[in-house]
């Protein structure tokens, strides 16, 4: 899972890479030829264009940095840890979801929808790292305190051996 996550994110810095030294600079030189820069908005939009995939080759890397630091033998094997899928049942509401533990803002979920993405950095992700199925948690969210107790758990280790 964590070999295949670096290597979509490689395939769009590369992506990207291929589009801020080849395809923009072509764009910015056809917008260039229409004269006046100060009034022509397909100059500004290949700038912003190009700026926006700076940056964001720039966040992919520091991804990768991040993940590179990542080995799967380090993730438990019983326990909530990165890539788990944690199913979760609120105490007060009985309500069930299901979350997807992150690095980050780099969503990895399924496509059906079933599955939130949680941060492992956001407080909801703290307080579920390192707990088991039946384990209760208490968190401190800014929306107020949620008691949540951990019904169904699939780890990274879970997903390579295709039990989940």
């Amino acid at each position: 899972m964590i070999e295949a996550l670096k290597n979509k994110l490689q395939a769009e810095v590369e992506r990207l890479n291929h589009e801020i030294s080849f395809v923009l600079p072509k764009e910015i030189e056809k917008a260039r030829a229409h004269g006046d820069l100060r009034e022509n908005s397909e100059y500004k939009a290949a700038l912003e264009r190009q700026q926006f995939a700076q940056a964001r080759v720039h966040h992919l890397r520091l991804r990768l940095s991040k993940l590179s630091d990542v080995r799967e033998q380090d993730i438990p094997k019983d326990r909530v840890g990165f890539g788990s899928r944690v199913t979760v049942e609120d105490v007060d509401t009985k309500i069930i979801e299901v979350f997807a533990l992150t690095l980050g803002e780099f969503i990895e979920a399924e496509d059906d929808g079933t599955e939130m993405p949680v941060s492992m950095a956001s407080p909801l992700g703290k307080g579920l790292v390192g707990k088991k199925v039946k384990d209760k948690v208490e968190i401190t969210l800014p929306m107020g305190k949620r008691k949540l107790k951990i019904v169904d758990l699939h780890t990274v280790h879970d997903v390579a051996e295709g039990r989940s």
